[in-house]
Protein backbone atom coordinates (compact mmCIF):
# COMPACT_ATOMS: atom_id res chain seq x y z
CA UNK A 1 0.00 0.00 0.00
CA UNK A 2 1.07 3.57 -0.63
CA UNK A 3 0.24 6.41 1.75
CA UNK A 4 -0.20 10.14 1.29
CA UNK A 5 -0.67 13.06 3.59
CA UNK A 6 -4.24 14.33 3.80
CA UNK A 7 -3.74 17.73 2.21
CA UNK A 8 -1.01 19.62 4.04
CA UNK A 9 -1.87 17.99 7.36
CA UNK A 10 0.42 15.49 9.03
CA UNK A 11 -2.19 12.73 8.82
CA UNK A 12 -1.16 9.91 6.46
CA UNK A 13 -3.93 7.94 4.75
CA UNK A 14 -3.90 4.94 2.46
CA UNK A 15 -4.04 5.87 -1.21
CA UNK A 16 -6.97 3.49 -1.55
CA UNK A 17 -9.71 3.96 1.01
CA UNK A 18 -12.87 2.01 1.71
CA UNK A 19 -16.36 3.43 1.31
CA UNK A 20 -18.91 1.73 3.56
CA UNK A 21 -22.37 2.96 2.60
CA UNK A 22 -23.40 -0.59 1.64
CA UNK A 23 -22.55 -2.11 5.03
CA UNK A 24 -25.67 -3.29 6.80
CA UNK A 25 -27.58 -2.97 3.52
CA UNK A 26 -26.36 -4.61 0.32
CA UNK A 27 -23.70 -6.31 2.45
CA UNK A 28 -24.88 -7.97 5.65
CA UNK A 29 -23.04 -7.61 8.96
CA UNK A 30 -20.90 -10.72 8.67
CA UNK A 31 -19.86 -9.98 5.10
CA UNK A 32 -19.12 -6.35 5.95
CA UNK A 33 -16.83 -7.32 8.83
CA UNK A 34 -14.94 -9.74 6.58
CA UNK A 35 -14.48 -6.99 3.99
CA UNK A 36 -13.26 -4.54 6.65
CA UNK A 37 -10.76 -7.02 8.05
CA UNK A 38 -9.55 -7.94 4.55
CA UNK A 39 -9.08 -4.27 3.70
CA UNK A 40 -7.08 -3.61 6.87
CA UNK A 41 -4.95 -6.70 6.30
CA UNK A 42 -3.97 -5.27 2.92
CA UNK A 43 -2.96 -1.86 4.24
CA UNK A 44 -6.19 0.03 3.62
CA UNK A 45 -6.31 2.25 6.69
CA UNK A 46 -8.77 4.94 5.59
CA UNK A 47 -12.35 3.86 6.38
CA UNK A 48 -15.06 6.32 5.38
CA UNK A 49 -18.61 6.25 6.72
CA UNK A 50 -21.40 8.61 7.84
CA UNK A 51 -24.06 8.74 10.52
CA UNK A 52 -26.80 8.20 7.92
CA UNK A 53 -25.37 5.20 6.08
CA UNK A 54 -27.84 2.29 6.24
CA UNK A 55 -29.63 3.93 9.14
CA UNK A 56 -26.46 4.05 11.34
CA UNK A 57 -25.70 0.34 10.74
CA UNK A 58 -22.52 1.16 8.85
CA UNK A 59 -20.98 2.92 11.85
CA UNK A 60 -22.15 0.16 14.18
CA UNK A 61 -20.56 -2.57 12.04
CA UNK A 62 -17.28 -0.68 11.76
CA UNK A 63 -17.21 -0.21 15.52
CA UNK A 64 -17.68 -3.93 16.09
CA UNK A 65 -15.15 -4.90 13.40
CA UNK A 66 -12.33 -2.86 14.95
CA UNK A 67 -13.09 -3.34 18.61
CA UNK A 68 -9.68 -3.86 20.20
CA UNK A 69 -8.03 -2.90 16.89
CA UNK A 70 -8.91 0.79 16.77
CA UNK A 71 -5.28 1.82 16.30
CA UNK A 72 -5.09 0.03 12.94
CA UNK A 73 -7.37 2.40 11.03
CA UNK A 74 -8.19 6.02 10.29
CA UNK A 75 -11.92 6.45 10.89
CA UNK A 76 -13.70 9.18 8.95
CA UNK A 77 -17.37 9.89 9.47
CA UNK A 78 -19.80 12.70 8.71
CA UNK A 79 -22.73 14.65 10.09
CA UNK A 80 -25.18 17.12 8.64
CA UNK A 81 -27.73 15.13 6.66
CA UNK A 82 -31.26 14.61 7.99
CA UNK A 83 -31.39 12.26 10.97
CA UNK A 84 -34.97 12.77 12.15
CA UNK A 85 -38.07 14.90 11.91
CA UNK A 86 -37.22 17.64 14.41
CA UNK A 87 -36.08 21.13 13.39
CA UNK A 88 -32.55 20.47 14.68
CA UNK A 89 -32.22 16.98 13.22
CA UNK A 90 -30.05 18.11 10.30
CA UNK A 91 -27.57 20.75 9.24
CA UNK A 92 -24.29 21.96 10.71
CA UNK A 93 -25.46 23.95 13.72
CA UNK A 94 -23.63 23.59 17.03
CA UNK A 95 -26.71 21.82 18.39
CA UNK A 96 -26.74 19.20 15.65
CA UNK A 97 -22.99 18.64 15.46
CA UNK A 98 -22.50 18.16 19.20
CA UNK A 99 -25.46 15.82 19.35
CA UNK A 100 -24.42 13.72 16.37
CA UNK A 101 -20.76 13.34 17.29
CA UNK A 102 -21.74 11.57 20.50
CA UNK A 103 -23.84 9.06 18.60
CA UNK A 104 -21.05 8.38 16.13
CA UNK A 105 -18.50 7.90 18.90
CA UNK A 106 -20.81 5.43 20.61
CA UNK A 107 -21.57 3.45 17.46
CA UNK A 108 -17.92 3.38 16.35
CA UNK A 109 -16.92 2.24 19.87
CA UNK A 110 -14.16 4.82 20.07
CA UNK A 111 -13.33 7.92 22.08
CA UNK A 112 -12.07 9.87 19.07
CA UNK A 113 -12.78 10.30 15.36
CA UNK A 114 -9.79 10.84 13.10
CA UNK A 115 -11.59 12.90 10.45
CA UNK A 116 -14.99 14.46 11.18
CA UNK A 117 -16.63 15.86 8.07
CA UNK A 118 -19.58 18.16 7.49
CA UNK A 119 -21.65 16.18 5.00
CA UNK A 120 -23.00 19.14 3.04
CA UNK A 121 -22.95 22.93 3.16
CA UNK A 122 -25.69 24.32 5.40
CA UNK A 123 -26.89 27.73 4.14
CA UNK A 124 -29.00 28.26 7.27
CA UNK A 125 -26.11 28.10 9.74
CA UNK A 126 -23.28 30.67 9.87
CA UNK A 127 -20.00 29.00 8.99
CA UNK A 128 -18.40 30.54 12.08
CA UNK A 129 -20.86 28.63 14.29
CA UNK A 130 -20.02 25.37 12.52
CA UNK A 131 -16.27 25.94 12.72
CA UNK A 132 -16.37 26.96 16.40
CA UNK A 133 -18.23 23.75 17.23
CA UNK A 134 -15.65 21.72 15.29
CA UNK A 135 -12.83 23.64 16.97
CA UNK A 136 -14.28 22.71 20.37
CA UNK A 137 -14.43 19.03 19.35
CA UNK A 138 -10.77 19.07 18.36
CA UNK A 139 -9.80 20.85 21.59
CA UNK A 140 -11.72 18.25 23.60
CA UNK A 141 -9.91 15.37 21.88
CA UNK A 142 -13.09 13.85 20.45
CA UNK A 143 -12.02 14.78 16.90
CA UNK A 144 -8.52 15.07 15.45
CA UNK A 145 -9.04 16.60 12.00
CA UNK A 146 -12.02 18.15 10.24
CA UNK A 147 -13.12 18.17 6.62
CA UNK A 148 -16.06 18.93 4.38
CA UNK A 149 -18.09 17.03 1.83
CA UNK A 150 -20.05 18.37 -1.13
CA UNK A 151 -18.71 21.91 -0.63
CA UNK A 152 -18.05 24.13 -3.64
CA UNK A 153 -14.80 26.04 -4.04
CA UNK A 154 -16.28 29.32 -2.78
CA UNK A 155 -17.78 27.62 0.26
CA UNK A 156 -14.42 26.06 1.12
CA UNK A 157 -12.62 29.37 0.62
CA UNK A 158 -15.09 31.17 2.87
CA UNK A 159 -14.58 28.52 5.55
CA UNK A 160 -10.78 28.80 5.36
CA UNK A 161 -10.99 32.58 5.58
CA UNK A 162 -13.15 32.45 8.70
CA UNK A 163 -10.88 29.85 10.31
CA UNK A 164 -7.82 32.00 9.66
CA UNK A 165 -9.34 35.26 10.84
CA UNK A 166 -10.93 33.73 13.96
CA UNK A 167 -8.03 31.32 14.67
CA UNK A 168 -10.28 28.28 14.44
CA UNK A 169 -9.54 24.76 13.24
CA UNK A 170 -9.37 24.52 9.45
CA UNK A 171 -10.79 21.99 7.03
CA UNK A 172 -7.96 19.78 5.76
CA UNK A 173 -9.98 17.91 3.13
CA UNK A 174 -13.04 17.92 0.93
CA UNK A 175 -15.06 15.09 -0.59
CA UNK A 176 -16.48 15.71 -4.06
CA UNK A 177 -18.02 13.31 -6.51
CA UNK A 178 -15.12 12.80 -8.91
CA UNK A 179 -14.34 10.24 -11.58
CA UNK A 180 -13.73 9.91 -15.30
CA UNK A 181 -17.52 10.11 -15.65
CA UNK A 182 -17.83 13.19 -13.42
CA UNK A 183 -15.02 15.74 -13.81
CA UNK A 184 -16.89 18.89 -12.85
CA UNK A 185 -14.68 19.31 -9.76
CA UNK A 186 -11.82 20.21 -12.13
CA UNK A 187 -13.46 23.49 -13.11
CA UNK A 188 -12.97 25.24 -9.76
CA UNK A 189 -12.68 22.90 -6.77
CA UNK A 190 -9.51 21.02 -7.76
CA UNK A 191 -7.55 24.19 -8.63
CA UNK A 192 -8.65 25.66 -5.31
CA UNK A 193 -7.48 22.54 -3.43
CA UNK A 194 -4.11 22.60 -5.18
CA UNK A 195 -3.65 26.26 -4.29
CA UNK A 196 -4.76 25.95 -0.67
CA UNK A 197 -3.30 22.54 0.17
CA UNK A 198 -6.64 20.81 0.73
CA UNK A 199 -6.76 17.04 0.35
CA UNK A 200 -9.29 15.70 -2.15
CA UNK A 201 -11.18 12.50 -1.28
CA UNK A 202 -13.17 11.46 -4.38
CA UNK A 203 -16.37 9.49 -3.87
CA UNK A 204 -18.27 7.64 -6.61
CA UNK A 205 -14.84 6.94 -8.21
CA UNK A 206 -16.34 4.19 -10.37
CA UNK A 207 -19.58 6.03 -11.15
CA UNK A 208 -21.67 3.39 -9.43
CA UNK A 209 -20.00 0.61 -11.42
CA UNK A 210 -20.27 2.19 -14.88
CA UNK A 211 -16.49 2.53 -15.03
CA UNK A 212 -15.95 -1.15 -14.23
CA UNK A 213 -17.34 -2.07 -17.64
CA UNK A 214 -19.88 -4.43 -16.13
CA UNK A 215 -22.83 -2.70 -17.77
CA UNK A 216 -21.42 -3.12 -21.28
CA UNK A 217 -24.01 -4.20 -23.82
CA UNK A 218 -26.89 -3.36 -21.49
CA UNK A 219 -26.06 -6.11 -18.97
CA UNK A 220 -27.50 -5.94 -15.45
CA UNK A 221 -25.16 -8.05 -13.27
CA UNK A 222 -26.52 -9.78 -10.19
CA UNK A 223 -25.94 -7.73 -7.04
CA UNK A 224 -25.17 -4.56 -8.98
CA UNK A 225 -26.42 -1.11 -8.07
CA UNK A 226 -28.86 -1.24 -10.96
CA UNK A 227 -30.34 -4.56 -9.86
CA UNK A 228 -30.68 -3.47 -6.22
CA UNK A 229 -31.81 0.07 -6.99
CA UNK A 230 -33.74 0.48 -10.28
CA UNK A 231 -33.74 4.25 -9.72
CA UNK A 232 -30.01 4.14 -10.45
CA UNK A 233 -30.92 3.86 -14.14
CA UNK A 234 -31.48 7.64 -14.17
CA UNK A 235 -27.71 8.09 -13.97
CA UNK A 236 -26.89 5.59 -16.70
CA UNK A 237 -27.08 7.89 -19.71
CA UNK A 238 -25.76 6.72 -23.06
CA UNK A 239 -22.69 8.98 -22.94
CA UNK A 240 -21.48 7.57 -19.64
CA UNK A 241 -22.18 3.99 -20.71
CA UNK A 242 -20.15 4.63 -23.87
CA UNK A 243 -17.35 6.00 -21.71
CA UNK A 244 -17.40 2.83 -19.62
CA UNK A 245 -16.92 0.74 -22.75
CA UNK A 246 -14.11 3.01 -23.95
CA UNK A 247 -12.32 2.74 -20.61
CA UNK A 248 -12.65 -1.04 -20.75
CA UNK A 249 -11.02 -1.09 -24.21
CA UNK A 250 -8.12 1.09 -23.05
CA UNK A 251 -7.68 -1.16 -20.01
CA UNK A 252 -7.56 -4.26 -22.20
CA UNK A 253 -4.92 -2.64 -24.40
CA UNK A 254 -2.56 -2.18 -21.44
CA UNK A 255 -3.39 -5.48 -19.75
CA UNK A 256 -5.40 -4.32 -16.75
CA UNK A 257 -9.04 -4.03 -15.71
CA UNK A 258 -11.37 -1.07 -16.22
CA UNK A 259 -11.78 -0.86 -12.45
CA UNK A 260 -8.05 -0.62 -11.76
CA UNK A 261 -7.57 1.85 -14.61
CA UNK A 262 -10.38 4.15 -13.47
CA UNK A 263 -9.13 4.23 -9.88
CA UNK A 264 -5.51 4.70 -10.98
CA UNK A 265 -6.51 7.68 -13.14
CA UNK A 266 -7.90 9.38 -10.03
CA UNK A 267 -4.78 8.51 -8.05
CA UNK A 268 -2.73 10.32 -10.72
CA UNK A 269 -4.74 13.54 -10.33
CA UNK A 270 -3.29 16.45 -8.34
CA UNK A 271 -4.49 17.05 -4.76
CA UNK A 272 -6.07 13.58 -4.47
CA UNK A 273 -5.07 12.09 -1.12
CA UNK A 274 -7.15 8.91 -1.00
CA UNK A 275 -9.82 7.38 -3.22
CA UNK A 276 -12.76 5.79 -1.41
CA UNK A 277 -14.14 2.82 -3.33
CA UNK A 278 -16.93 0.69 -1.98
CA UNK A 279 -16.80 -3.09 -1.69
CA UNK A 280 -19.33 -5.74 -0.70
CA UNK A 281 -16.97 -8.71 -0.97
CA UNK A 282 -13.28 -9.39 -0.49
CA UNK A 283 -12.63 -9.98 -4.18
CA UNK A 284 -13.60 -6.38 -4.90
CA UNK A 285 -10.95 -5.20 -2.46
CA UNK A 286 -8.38 -7.30 -4.31
CA UNK A 287 -9.44 -5.82 -7.64
CA UNK A 288 -9.34 -2.25 -6.32
CA UNK A 289 -5.87 -2.79 -4.86
CA UNK A 290 -4.45 -3.31 -8.35
CA UNK A 291 -4.82 0.41 -8.96
CA UNK A 292 -2.37 1.37 -6.23
CA UNK A 293 0.73 0.18 -8.09
CA UNK A 294 -0.57 0.87 -11.61
CA UNK A 295 1.59 3.53 -13.23
CA UNK A 296 -0.07 5.18 -16.22
CA UNK A 297 1.95 6.52 -19.14
CA UNK A 298 1.42 9.98 -20.54
CA UNK A 299 -0.24 8.42 -23.60
CA UNK A 300 -2.75 6.48 -21.50
CA UNK A 301 -3.54 9.51 -19.37
CA UNK A 302 -4.08 11.57 -22.51
CA UNK A 303 -6.39 8.92 -23.98
CA UNK A 304 -8.46 8.85 -20.80
CA UNK A 305 -8.59 12.63 -20.59
CA UNK A 306 -9.77 12.89 -24.19
CA UNK A 307 -12.36 10.13 -23.75
CA UNK A 308 -13.85 11.81 -20.68
CA UNK A 309 -13.40 15.49 -21.50
CA UNK A 310 -17.12 16.13 -22.00
CA UNK A 311 -17.77 15.21 -18.36
CA UNK A 312 -15.91 18.28 -17.15
CA UNK A 313 -18.97 20.21 -18.25
CA UNK A 314 -21.79 17.68 -17.81
CA UNK A 315 -24.25 17.64 -14.89
CA UNK A 316 -22.76 15.91 -11.83
CA UNK A 317 -23.11 12.13 -11.74
CA UNK A 318 -24.42 12.40 -8.17
CA UNK A 319 -27.05 15.02 -8.97
CA UNK A 320 -29.76 12.39 -8.57
CA UNK A 321 -30.63 11.20 -5.02
CA UNK A 322 -27.59 9.29 -3.85
CA UNK A 323 -25.55 7.58 -1.21
CA UNK A 324 -21.76 7.76 -1.15
CA UNK A 325 -19.00 5.21 -1.25
CA UNK A 326 -19.31 3.62 -4.69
Amino acid sequence: MRYRNLGTSGLEVSLLGLGTNAFGGRADKETSIRVLHHAAANGITFIDTANIYTGTKSEEIIGEAFKGRRHEVILATKAGMKRGDGPNAKGSSRQHILQEVEGSLRRLQTDYIDLYQIHAFDPKTPLEETLRALDDLVSSGKVRYVGASNYSAWQMMKALSISESRRLIQYVSVQPGYSLADRGAERELIPFCIDQGIGVIPYFPLAGGILTGKYSGGAVPAGSQLEKNPGFAKRMDSARLALGERVARIAAEIGTSATALSLAWLMHQPAVSTVIAGATRESQIDENLKAVELELSADVLQALDEASEEFIYSPPFGSAPRRKGM
